[in-house]
């Protein structure tokens, strides 16, 4: 039996915006053997049921992956209960930068065959052979070292609106093509020391892992990530290294850093670093755009979509039927929105510039 929350989206977001209490977005994972992913999936959903949690939840033979919206009235009680689970004990928690607690509308845990999608065969490498873990601090000096590869283990969409300088930042769609690029960057480069990070830590700790079973020899990894590096350089009064805005997976799409934008709106190409989803639903493109743009297209991330999106719900259903035939022509349902493409379709519609 399959423990799920059956109401409906909207009904859960206008619960959550009448909510009299605070919330706490946090996120932790482990890699530890889970023997039955299913019975420990249900179990934590009970618990967390109870106490009125929310978030997304992946679970696998391998670990846990999760990122909570939790009430600051159970929060004790449920940091509490993580320690009762001989899986989760004494488990890292990492808590949201900018944080009103509204990350996520309802409680979602999902078993995976992985806690994090790499399309390596399971069993082909050691995942408990990690890196070296740097904490915050000594991942900020060692980055000054001209001779260090400061490595970005994230997709393409997170790195354009935030980074650490000089990064090499691989043009992926995915973690998996993230792994098969760093490798292949710097082959030639294995004696080097790397200096892998991620959002909050999860991913440097598998990648960190597959590179040393290529034959990387001085692999470093960011612990924490992202998000603790930035907690430990403010509470430090440090100045950041990373600029801009870090991605994260939930309803905010983001939290800024150091209040630097460093990335532009992919359709007039003004400074902008909010990601938001094609309003168009048969889209659903995660691409950045401004406020000008926002009301310009309606939320949208083109005018073909802006037009569909006013379709009237019969003719919608007629629409998708010539799906596949209308990508080929006119290019919407892009799997990305790249900001040279948009360029050039602004271009061509002759759109002004706004300042």
């Amino acid at each position: 039996m399959l423990f799920v929350n059956r109401i409906n989206k909207e009904e859960l977001k206008q619960r959550l915006a009448s909510e009299t209490f605070k919330r706490k977005t946090i996120s932790f994972y482990r890699y530890v053997n889970i023997a039955d992913p299913l019975v420990f999936r249900n179990n934590i959903y009970r618990i967390w049921n109870k106490l009125e949690c929310f978030g997304r939840i992946y679970i696998a033979h391998e670990g846990i992956n999760a990122q909570m919206s939790v009430p600051e009235i159970y929060l004790t009680e449920f940091l509490s209960l993580l320690n009762e689970i001989s899986e989760l004990n004494n488990i890292p928690i990492k808590y949201a930068i900018e944080d009103d607690g509204k990350s996520f509308y309802k409680l979602t845990i999902k078993v995976r065959k992985k806690i994090v999608s790499d399309g390596l065969d399971a069993g082909s490498f050691d995942v408990t052979n990690v890196g070296n873990h740097l904490t915050a601090i000594e991942f900020h000096e060692a980055i000054n070292d001209p001779d260090a590869i400061v490595v970005d283990m994230r997709n393409h969409y997170e790195s354009e609106i935030g980074r650490f300088d000089n990064a090499y930042c691989p043009d992926a769609d995915t973690f998996r093509d993230a792994i098969g690029m760093v490798s292949k960057a710097f082959k030639d480069d294995k004696n080097k020391k790397l200096l892998l990070y991620c959002t909050g830590g999860i991913r440097c700790e598998k990648a960190s892992a597959y590179l040393k079973h290529q034959g990387f020899v001085n692999v470093n990894q960011l612990y924490g990530g992202i998000i603790e590096y930035a907690q430990q350089i403010k509470s430090g009064g440090l100045q950041s290294k990373f600029k801009g805005r870090n991605f994260v997976f939930d309803e905010r799409l983001g939290e800024s850093i150091d209040e630097n934008v460093i990335s532009k709106c992919h359709q007039c190409g003004n400074a902008a670093d909010t990601h938001t989803n094609c309003a168009n639903a048969d889209c659903h493109l995660l691409f950045i755009q401004c406020s000008f743009c926002d009301t310009k297209y309606e939320g949208c991330c083109s005018e073909d979509c802006r037009q569909i999106n006013k379709m009237p719900d019969d003719e919608k259903k007629k629409f998708r039927v010539l799906r596949h035939q209308l990508y080929s022509q006119s290019k919407i349902f892009k799997s990305r929105l790249r900001p040279e493409i948009m360029k050039q379709q602004n271009e061509t519609a002759n759109m002004p510039y706004h300042g």
